[in-house]
């Protein structure tokens, strides 16, 4: 049993929303671009059961996904927008007025996780068929594209070592309270005085008295941690396992040195990974690497990819363009990057880059010049979409954070030729109607 389909039957007493809105309205156009008919047959796979009540259209959720990441919205926002903009609900299918929460906010939490990162690439690929309807790019576009990488920060606080070592007690204490075990002392009163009066000797630059402080909180967190592993043996065996897991993470955090390279820098996000990206006003970036393809002229995006483990940005780029010719279904041919992609070859594709000078073209050099463009692009994706920062758990949420980021800047890309056209149009009509002066 799949997901249900609206129910689109005439109602003698109500007047369908289609004949109370204005149909040229840029969502309204944009819905009849999108071929919502394969979206369902892609996303119904991610979805059977044979039990329970049908599922959500997919219209609605694919809907739903598509506004929340064009307009930067939370689960809750989007859905109790929907409720009060009838534009949104005629782009998700509705036929009538919806005065109801369509689903509950948790419902896209579970969507997610169904689609997977093949289910979201389906939808990023449907932004770039619907962008070439809307002749917001050609055909032959995607055959010159610009790659670049970015960091997709985490919802996480800055690591440091005395707020991850009290979070590890904090966590240890509750779940101890949660299973019935009784600690020998859990430094409640304690451990917080140390970790906030560990920030002001950082703050006074006492970094004697800092230190004996740390290890004065290091050593409460280890008995703390000491004292729930030797009770391990009084729970259940699903319990013994979640404790196991906290235990192992504060060892982790416990052990580690400033210079380790596999550090702990969240507690709920053992994912989360130390980039540097070279930036004066902030030095290290917490979350991801991601790789962002766009196409050189338009600046829409045909790929972008959450490339876990912090690799070398040269090593991304075969993965990047395989991804980019699958979703757009065209090769790319030339490629303009920055210097960090500096050695890389791959076969049938040209690779230019700042530093080269042999056999650079006076237009050539225009077009390595335009390489530049993917940062406003990076910019929009961070300031008006969901870039910025990523609530989303795990290595699964990384994925697919990044690629709805790219479907939700496309999304904007096309609103806004939607909307320039409108508006053109009501200035010729106003044009041809006003008197001659």
């Amino acid at each position: 049993m799949g997901p249900k389909t609206p129910v689109s039957e005439g109602d003698f007493f109500r007047q369908p929303l289609r004949e109370q809105i204005n149909l040229k309205h840029s969502l309204v156009r944009l819905a009849d671009l999108i071929r919502w008919d394969q979206l369902d047959r892609a996303m119904s796979e991610s979805f059977r059961s044979h039990r329970g009540r049908p599922a959500t259209s997919t219209r609605l959720i694919a809907g739903l996904l598509y506004l929340q990441h064009a307009f930067g919205l939370s689960d809750e926002e989007v859905v109790w927008q929907w409720v009060e903009n009838p534009y949104w609900q005629v782009f998700t299918g509705e036929t009538y007025l919806q005065t109801k929460p369509p689903v509950d906010p948790s419902s896209l939490t579970r969507w997610r996780a169904r689609l997977g990162e093949a289910g979201v690439e389906e939808l990023l690929a449907e932004t770039i068929e619907a962008a070439r309807r809307a002749d917001v790019i050609k055909a032959s576009s995607a055959k010159r594209v610009i790659v670049d990488t970015t960091v997709a920060e985490k919802a996480i606080a800055h690591p440091t070592d005395s707020r991850l070592l009290e979070r590890c007690r904090e966590h240890l204490v509750k779940a101890a309270a949660r299973h019935g075990l009784k600690l020998r002392q859990n430094y409640n009163r304690e451990a917080p005085r140390l970790a906030a009066q560990i920030g002001r000797y950082a703050h006074a630059k006492q970094f004697r008295r800092m230190k004996k402080s740390l290890r004065t909180l290091r050593s409460r967190v280890g008995r703390v941690m000491r004292d729930v592993q030797r009770q391990l043996d009084q729970v259940d065996e699903a319990a013994r396992a979640t404790l196991g897991e906290l235990i192992n993470r504060t060892k982790r955090i416990l052990t580690q040195k400033p210079k380790d390279k596999n550090k702990l820098y969240a507690l709920h996000a053992p994912e989360v990974e130390c980039l540097s990206k070279g930036k004066a006003r902030k030095p290290y970036e917490f979350g991801v690497k991601v790789s962002i393809v766009t196409t050189h002229r338009e600046g829409l995006v045909v790929g972008m990819r959450s490339m876990p483990g912090n690799p070398y940005d040269g090593h991304t780029l075969e993965e990047a363009l395989e991804q980019a010719h699958i979703l757009s279904e065209v090769k790319p041919e030339t490629v303009f990057v920055d210097r960090g992609y500096r050695g890389v070859d791959i076969e049938g594709v040209k690779i230019w880059h700042p530093g080269l000078r042999r056999g650079v073209t006076r237009a050539l050099r225009v077009m390595i010049r335009r390489r530049s463009a993917i940062e406003p692009a990076i910019g929009h994706m961070k300031s008006d979409g969901k870039l910025g920062r990523n609530w989303l758990k795990g290595a699964l949420g990384d994925a697919l954070h990044a690629v709805l980021c790219g479907a939700g800047h496309n999304l904007r890309l096309i609103l806004r030729k939607l909307r320039f056209i409108c508006a053109l149009i009501l200035a010729m009509l106003y044009a041809a109607s006003a008197p001659a002066s």
